[in-house]
Parts: structure tokens; C-alpha cells; sequence
């Protein structure tokens, strides 16, 4: 495959030694421009690296002569930014809910910066895009066991539900009806309560959990059954669940209750972030 060098009789170039199939190699230097190009780029490494921080040491770096931080250019916009958003803020502290949500632009920056606490905050239990999951309240939906006005969502997220850290926390619980009645009844009102929104295991059932509701549930959920939000009791005429669905869940429901705690926010967050939260999810399409 090697042959001396000697001279390519079409181009008078000298080959480099190199033949395949019959074909030799031209030994051409390389253009003069790209050498050029190739020494400058070498020139240009050598004063980045004495001019910006580049070579690393055992404990730190060097420094540049330019005294460049990439890190102090971040902290300054971050700076930047947080003195353009001062004046919002400002406002939205001092401001009443009604009065962020009837300006349009204090509004759009109040939901913009709701959804960036949300997701930071409440997400791992609401979920990133607020649809709940089980146990967990979906909040793109008109269902609230609370109220879903502006003034309602934000005692909910600022006092939390049954938190006890909060002496305003919400709460409401409902007893262990297995202490109460007994297991054919906890079965008929649970017949009745799915009658309400969907077609029970025994129709025969529902007449007699009609009258076992009126006696030990109305009181919370209301005659009609839909929920007393003073109270924080859901509307079970619906079908909309949170704790159990289905007969046999909803009959597990009523023997012993689960009930969910939200930690109160107000003194992790502060008020200014807790209003734009609940504008946030005011906005979300279920807000009343």
C-alpha cells in the first residue's frame, strides 16, 4: 500500500507515499486562511484564559484579570428584577382581592406569580396543573367544600385545614358513624347517598337511608344533600368524590372517615404571596 514518494504527473503535487486502489494521495497544504484562522483561535484561548476566570486550582479558580463572575451577573439581574416587580407587589399588599382582580394588569402579574408559587408550593398534593388527585382536591372545578370566593379561597390557603399549628384553622370532622349507628344503616345511607348521583347495589335501600340521613346527616350536608360550606361539608349530590367512590368506599366513609389536613400558609408564604395564590386559583375556572 506504500509507495515512495514522488511527483503527481496531472498536478505536479509531491503524493504522500499513501495509494488506494490505484489511487494516490496529493500531500496539498492546507489553506492559508484556515492556518491563519486556527493560530488565532489559539491566541484568542490564551487571553480568554488570562482575562475570565478558567483554570481551576485546588481550592478555587483564577480570577481573570477582568474580574468576571458569571454568578454576580445572575445576582444582579436577579436584582434587576426584583426592584421592576417592587412596585407590583407594593400594590398587592395594600390592595384588597377585588381590587387586584378588577385590575387587569395588577391581575395577569398577581395569577403569573400564583402559578410560579403553586408550583412550588402545592403542586406535590394538588398536582402541577391543580386537578387534584385522590384524596386531594381538584381546584379547576366549581366543587368547594369551603367556598370558593376570593375571600374563601384565601382564609383556606392562609389558616389551612385542620392544622393545628393555626388557631384559625379550619376544621370540621365528621364522627365515626360505626359509633353511632349500626351496619344495615351505614349500608341504606350509603345506598341513598349514591341514589343522589348514581344507581345503588339494592334500590330497596334508598327509602330507608333516606330517613337514616335526614336523622344523623342532613345537619352538615344539608337536607338536600349538598354540603354546607360553612361547615366544610361536601356536596353528595354530585358526582363529584373526594374521600371515597363508590358504594362499599362511601359505606367505609361513613364507618370511619379519613380526613385531610392542608398546612396554613399565611406565615410561611405572607399575605402578598397567599393573595396572589388565591387569584391564582380563582382564575383556574372554578372560582365562585
Amino acid at each position: 500500500m506504500a509507495d515512495k514518494k514522488h511527483i503527481d504527473e496531472i498536478s505536479g503535487v509531491e503524493t504522500t507515499g499513501h495509494e488506494w486502489d490505484g489511487i494516490r494521495e496529493l500531500n496539498n497544504p492546507m489553506p492559508r486562511w484556515w492556518v491563519y484562522t486556527f493560530y488565532v483561535t489559539i491566541l484568542w484561548a490564551i487571553g480568554y484564559s488570562v482575562m475570565y476566570p478558567a483554570w481551576p486550582l485546588l481550592t478555587d479558580n483564577t480570577k481573570g484579570l477582568l474580574g468576571y463572575s458569571s454568578r454576580a451577573e445572575v445576582a444582579q439581574e436577579l436584582e434587576v428584577a426584583k426592584s421592576a416587580q417592587v412596585a407590583y407587589l407594593d400594590k398587592i399588599s395594600a390592595a384588597s382581592l377585588q381590587d387586584i382582580v378588577a385590575d387587569r394588569e395588577l391581575a395577569q402579574f398577581a395569577v403569573a406569580g400564583g402559578a410560579a408559587a403553586f408550583k412550588v408550593n402545592c403542586s406535590p398534593c394538588h398536582g402541577s396543573g391543580a386537578a387534584g388527585g385522590a384524596g386531594y382536591p381538584n381546584l379547576n372545578d366549581d366543587d368547594w367544600l369551603w367556598g370558593g370566593d376570593l375571600d374563601s379561597i384565601h382564609t383556606s390557603i392562609t389558616h389551612g385545614i385542620r392544622y393545628d399549628q393555626d388557631p384559625d384553622t379550619r376544621i370540621s370532622e365528621m364522627p365515626a358513624f360505626a359509633d353511632i349507628i349500626d351496619g344495615e344503616q351505614i349500608k341504606q345511607v350509603a345506598a341513598y347517598v349514591v341514589s343522589l348521583s348514581g344507581t345503588p347495589l339494592d334500590a330497596a335501600m334508598v327509602e330507608p337511608g333516606r330517613q337514616v340521613f335526614a336523622d344523623n346527616c342532613a345537619s352538615c350536608h344539608g337536607e338536600d344533600a349538598k354540603g354546607i360550606k360553612d361547615m366544610g361539608a361536601p356536596n353528595l349530590a354530585d358526582a363529584i368524590w373526594l374521600k371515597a367512590e363508590g358504594e362499599a368506599q362511601i359505606a367505609a366513609q361513613i364507618r370511619q372517615p379519613k380526613h385531610g389536613v392542608m398546612p396554613g400558609w399565611g406565615a410561611r408564604l405572607g399575605d402578598t404571596t397567599v393573595k396572589q395564590l388565591t387569584v391564582y386559583v380563582h382564575s383556574l375556572g372554578g372560582g365562585e
